[in-house]
């Protein structure tokens, strides 16, 4: 997205107050069901392990791919460091960020949508759910002024990936 297309998003919402607030509760509290719900199903197959009614290998899969995603993606974004939105153009971001760089790729994205692949691979409903959360997520990010589009694209697709690798390939 350009900067003319970035002014033009933070003067709408600066003009209608009330779809600032709603974007902005969505940028602060859309993460919240994915990150209760992941240590939720991770509890859950410990459980049944225990009990006999999982194996081991689900459980060690479902701490052991998402552990994997989220390290590499910290360390890709540690290696880039674009900056982000707000540094690049100047602009003031719909919620209130000071963070420097590190925008690429994206570790809220990519977070959701390697839980979204988690829980895919053991209830595909509630995968599909994560997944079109971490879309709307994904969205409210690049609005906000806080990631560029290729920034949750990137953190997206490269969940998707690894979890299409690490939890129906293996």
């Amino acid at each position: 997205m350009t900067e003319t297309r970035f002014c033009m998003l933070m003067n709408f919402f600066e003009r209608h107050r009330k779809m600032k607030s709603l974007l902005a509760f969505c940028y602060k509290y859309l993460p919240y069901p994915v990150f209760v719900a992941y240590p939720t199903l991770v509890v859950v197959i410990f459980v049944l392990y225990l009990t006999g009614k999982a194996e081991l290998h689900l459980l060690i899969k479902e701490i052991a791919v998402p552990a994997f995603a989220f390290l590499t993606v910290t360390f890709f974004r540690r290696f880039f460091n674009f900056q982000r939105p707000y540094e690049k153009y100047d602009i003031t971001p719909i919620v209130r960020k000071d963070k420097k760089g590190q925008s690429f790729p994206s570790r809220h994205a990519a977070s959701v949508f390697i839980i979204a692949m988690a829980f895919l691979y053991v209830n595909i409903p509630a995968g599909i759910a994560f997944l079109t959360l971490g879309a709307l997520l994904c969205v409210s990010r690049i609005i906000c002024g806080v990631h560029f589009f290729r920034d949750v694209l990137v953190g997206a697709l490269y969940s998707v990936l690894i979890g299409y690798i690490g939890f129906f390939l293996f």
